[in-house]
């Protein structure tokens, strides 16, 4: 049997390492509309152009999900698809995907899909997609990898910090006012991603090292005991080192990993912005 896994570009992961022969993996690409330009969110993608672009335009800069379309060639070639999208509550890539499940599955009726809305994005994306290709690699069936990875999101979580928030903003998907004291008083915001799928704010630190402390304590009481850490960042490797140390302080075995944002998380994070999936258990 082979097995695929698909994932949009709110996952940060381009490609995953020690695949065995019959487990690939797929990375379906979002759009994303500055003025009149577009960039298609794949390995070509150049994120600091873009970031360049972004903060020079005034008008409101937009994403647009996969057609079901792109999810469906995404699908071809497997007989297992697992499927994983950023939170349906900020992007139509979810619906975009179920509907391509249902399309494909009337002409190829013995493939067995399962989509799944990670009602987050970014480091909580990236954690889910590394479980998926562990448990695949148990020689588990497919209906144990569906309920083993479910039970796997209820106890992971995700923590953001945001140092600009001018396309958000822009975007409406943040009080005008909230954006102009993060940008003018060295405010972070720091927040997380809810139950629904929405982002949520949990604090305003100023300045990066209360930020990082901030981000530790509201871990520490969602339930975070030391288990794995991914921390996705746009150009702020100097955060991901403080929180990476003040983790493996109390928790020298975490498995803390660090990698940079993918186009659309680049997009919504900005500059010095994190998102950080952690587990919660």
């Amino acid at each position: 049997m082979t097995w695929k896994i698909v994932a949009d570009s709110g996952c940060d992961l381009v490609t995953l390492q020690g695949l065995s022969e019959n487990v690939s993996f797929v990375r379906v690409p979002l759009t994303l509309q500055i003025g009149s330009q577009l960039f298609i969110d794949d390995d070509g993608l150049n994120i600091e152009d873009m970031l360049e672009l972004l903060k020079v335009t005034k008008a409101a800069a937009t994403s647009a999900c996969p057609s079901p379309d792109a999810y469906m060639k995404a699908f071809e070639g497997a007989d297992n698809i697992l499927v994983i999208t950023i939170t349906g509550g900020l992007s139509g890539s979810q619906n975009s995907a179920q509907i391509a499940k249902e399309m494909y599955l009337e002409e190829n009726p013995n493939t067995k899909i399962h989509v799944i809305d990670s009602l987050s994005a970014g480091g909580e994306m990236d954690l889910l997609v590394h479980k998926m290709e562990e448990l695949i690699a148990s020689d588990l069936s497919f209906e144990d990898v569906v309920a083993e990875i479910e039970a796997y999101q209820e106890k992971t979580k995700l923590i953001f910090v945001l140092a600009k928030v001018d396309n958000l903003v822009k975007n409406g998907r943040l009080n005008k006012v909230l954006g102009k004291v993060i940008g003018l008083l060295n405010i972070r915001m720091v927040g997380e991603a809810n139950p629904e799928g929405k982002l949520e704010l949990l604090q305003k630190a100023k300045g990066q090292k209360k930020s990082v402390s901030a981000s530790y304590q509201e871990m520490v009481k969602a339930g975070y005991q030391g288990g794995c850490v991914v921390i996705a960042h746009c150009y702020n490797d100097k955060i991901c080192q403080q929180l990476r140390e003040m983790i493996l302080r109390d928790y020298p075995e975490a498995d803390v990993q660090i990698v940079p944002t993918s186009g659309l998380c680049s997009f919504y994070a900005e500059e010095g912005g994190i998102l950080m999936g952690y587990e919660a258990f």
